[in-house]
């Protein structure tokens, strides 16, 4: 008998971190969809997680180790390109889903109207700290991505968001719209921004308000998104300005960017941020404090302050962990 065709292809791009890896896989294979694949990228030779990898037996896992390191953006579209189903699930080697998660998101992405779906949900951003829910509101009608994205309508972290863990959407768009390469940080933005300039793309958040994934941002373990490069990130935006608004523009630059500058006490970059801000961008009173925020107040207290507000404002959302 011939395989069965799987409904939802699920891509996972890894390097150097096989425990993590593995736990990520497990929690793919546990899906309550069936059938489904499950493709594993390792990007470059890395025998460790090859190995680990290796001593999960399910006949739904393929791993593919490139000869070369090529980085995440490229590991993932030779994932896709290698992918059997018309449906693409992304998931990061460090993050973990919920069982019902694809059951979910594909009951939504048969429903869709659109050519192009993504399909979001809402995640557990889990630290030390505590766990917070995250995005804290779904986008209005009309509104453009990357305000959706970048602008902030108040002081707490996580309002708009979208990441490649709780992303389903078609093979054909990241065919047409592959990730970028070369990209060291951003890829994951610099795709959604990129694919919505396409006719058909839409973004979609599953109708439920629970938590699919687990996104785990421990603070003492070394993440891309722990650098102090800020010049990085102001060089991504402004390569990129035309893909987003001046309100997006500004907001980025004093809190996405504003963010690795402050980890590294770069002060010049508190004076600069700013001014680039308003001089190509539009920025309101709320990017101002924030980045003002981002600079006097410790990440960790921060995150504190925003787990006993959740906890104190949103007791149930947490009951998943």
């Amino acid at each position: 008998m011939g395989r069965t065709k799987p409904l939802v292809s699920v891509v996972i791009p890894t390097r150097d971190r096989p425990h993590l890896v593995v736990r990520a896989v497990r929690s793919a294979l546990a899906q309550t969809l069936d059938p489904i694949e499950v493709i594993v990228v390792i990007d470059g030779p890395d025998e460790a997680t090859f190995q680990m990898l290796r001593q999960i037996d399910d006949s739904r896992l393929r791993v593919r180790t490139l000869p070369a390191r090529l980085g995440g953006g490229d590991a993932r579209n030779v994932g896709v390109t290698e992918a059997w189903s018309q449906w693409i699930a992304l998931l990061d080697d460090d993050d973990e889903w919920f069982p019902h998660k694809l059951e979910v998101q594909f009951q939504s992405a048969e429903q869709s109207c659109h050519r192009y779906p993504l399909i979001s949900c809402r995640l557990i951003a889990r630290s030390e700290g505590g766990d917070l829910v995250w995005p804290r509101r779904y986008p209005k009608p009309g509104e453009i991505l990357s305000e959706y994205l970048f602008c902030q309508s108040s002081l707490l972290a996580g309002e708009g968001l979208v990441l490649p863990s709780t992303i389903l959407t078609t093979r054909d768009l990241l065919l047409k719209i592959p990730f970028g390469s070369g990209l060291t940080r951003h890829h994951d933005v610099d795709w959604l921004l990129r694919a919505s300039t396409l006719e058909g793309f839409a973004l979609e958040f599953v109708p439920t308000s629970e938590p699919l994934v687990i996104w785990h941002i421990e603070e003492n373990r070394k993440r891309i998104s722990n650098t102090t490069d800020w010049h990085y990130s102001l060089s991504w935006i402004q390569a990129n300005r035309h893909l987003v608004t001046p309100r997006a523009y500004a907001s980025f630059l004093m809190t996405w960017a504003s963010l690795p500058a402050a980890r590294g006490r770069d002060w010049k970059a508190f004076w600069f941020l700013p001014w680039e801000a308003c001089h190509h961008g539009k920025p309101k009173m709320i990017d101002a404090l924030a980045h003002l925020v981002i600079w006097l107040i410790p990440s960790g207290v921060r995150r504190r302050i925003a787990v006993f507000l959740e906890k104190r404002h949103c007791p149930g959302l947490v009951r998943h962990c």
